[in-house]
């Protein structure tokens, strides 16, 4: 038996004019009502409630020191494993905990390493640990690397995206636990984009890691609920029990609207990044550049040549952050998005489709705009949105192709919930 234990300038971006005279003005509203209530914490609290402060797993020291002490600890972290302005590894030291090792997935144990590149092995200068890369060769802790551990904590903030690579890390080291016998420890975080559900239902065959579970683009759970779920449908490829234990926020719910102490990733700058995030990414597989290399990467798009939008931007080489970008060097028009991510996700709580549809039906050459099909399927979780697009599916016809897997999802999503739930 499996062990769980417990100013207000946007460019709005559409392709036909009456939709713009009605969209902009459904936005414009909800813009207004944004704006008069920008210190919510919470959806639909009291007072006394908005007051409660979250309290992530990390600081609740008291429910996993007590699962550590006196043992040998991995630690899988990243710049966002903090508590306050204390990073997690030098908090545990502190505390005499044990550390061997920290294991570091994309983007490295200091966040400072831009997407797709390979993270080596290396000591952390500051604590003199040796970090081992979860993000290169090796994306799943080997047995010897575990032989001296007998628990690993795993404290990463997510984004609520399937596409985001720290969920795929999370899969792999409790596959290597599972195998070896170790107990992990998950330190729950909020989850930024975790008021809503969204996106086409992951197909197997198109399993990557952009895409390990059969879950939806936006998938509305945390990283410990994530885990629960994991084990509690089978998605592990061994047979063995990994015994987990998940140390749950308080304070926190679904329908909270959770702002990010800490960048995620070099190019998730701020919130209306982390909102837009899973509406954009589809554009990695595109000629449309999501403003990498520049001072507002996903909030933009764009890319040479394109007759739509007034906005111009030059992608740039910034070591660490965009290394090589899409387009480096070349003049892109296009839409500066930066306003429209700031409000519109929190209140329409879905995907905004109409962006890729768009630049699909006025990009002039149809043949050029997948340069990477096979990776637009992978973060799609399926072809059949490359095809629906191809086919000069509407928006809201894609976006109903999917509810039937949806609907199905979110009824096995309510299984492992930790927390009150949006709907």
């Amino acid at each position: 038996m499996t062990r769980i234990t417990s100013g207000l300038n946007f460019e709005f971006l559409t392709f036909d004019p009456a939709m713009h005279r009605t969209t902009f003005l459904f936005v414009f509203l909800i813009a207004l009502a944004s704006c008069t209530d920008a210190q919510l914490i919470s959806v639909n609290t009291t007072d006394t409630e908005k007051e409660k402060k979250i309290v992530f797993g990390a600081q609740r020291t008291d429910q996993y020191i007590p699962l550590i002490k006196g043992k040998r600890v991995a630690v899988v972290a990243n710049q966002t494993s903090v508590i306050g302005n204390t990073h997690l590894v030098d908090s545990l030291q502190s505390l005499g905990i044990n550390i061997k090792l920290v294991f570091a997935p994309e983007h490295g144990f200091r966040g400072n390493a831009s997407a797709g590149e390979t993270i080596v092995d290396s000591r952390d200068p500051q604590t003199g640990l040796p970090v081992i890369s979860l993000y290169g060769a090796t994306k799943k802790p080997t047995p010897i690397m575990l032989q001296d551990v007998d628990v690993v904590l795993f404290d990463i903030q997510d984004v609520g995206a399937r596409f985001y690579t720290y969920i795929s890390t999370l899969h792999y080291v409790m596959e290597a636990c599972a195998e070896n016998g170790k107990l992990l420890i998950v330190l729950d975080r909020p989850n930024p984009n975790g008021f809503y559900m969204d996106g086409p239902v992951l197909k197997k065959e198109f399993k990557s890691f952009v895409g390990l579970h059969p879950i939806p683009v936006v998938h509305g759970c945390t990283i410990g609920e994530l885990a629960k779920m994991i084990i509690g449908e089978g998605w592990l490829e061994t047979e063995k029990d990994c015994k987990l234990a998940v140390v749950s926020c308080l304070n926190y719910e679904h329908s909270s609207l959770y702002h990010l102490p800490v960048n995620p990733s070099p190019n998730l700058q701020n919130m209306a990044s982390v909102y837009l995030y899973p509406s954009l990414c589809f554009f990695e597989g595109t000629v449309v550049s999501v403003g990498r290399g520049t001072n507002l990467p996903f909030q933009c798009i764009g890319y040479p040549g394109n007759t739509t939008g007034k906005f111009e931007f030059t992608p740039k080489d910034i070591p660490h952050v965009a290394d090589n970008p899409m387009h480096e060097g070349a003049l892109c028009t296009g839409h500066n998005l930066a306003a429209f991510g700031d409000f519109y996700f929190t209140s329409s709580k879905e995907l905004y489709l109409e962006w890729l549809t768009g630049m699909y039906e006025e990009c002039a050459e149809k043949s050029k705009f997948f340069t990477s099909p096979g990776f637009f399927d992978q973060l799609a979780g399926t072809d059949a949105l490359r095809k629906q697009l191809e086919a000069g599916k509407s928006a809201s016809e894609i976006r109903e192709s999917w509810q039937e897997d949806l609907k199905t999802y979110k009824a096995m999503r309510k299984m492992y919930i930790l927390y009150p739930d949006f709907e």
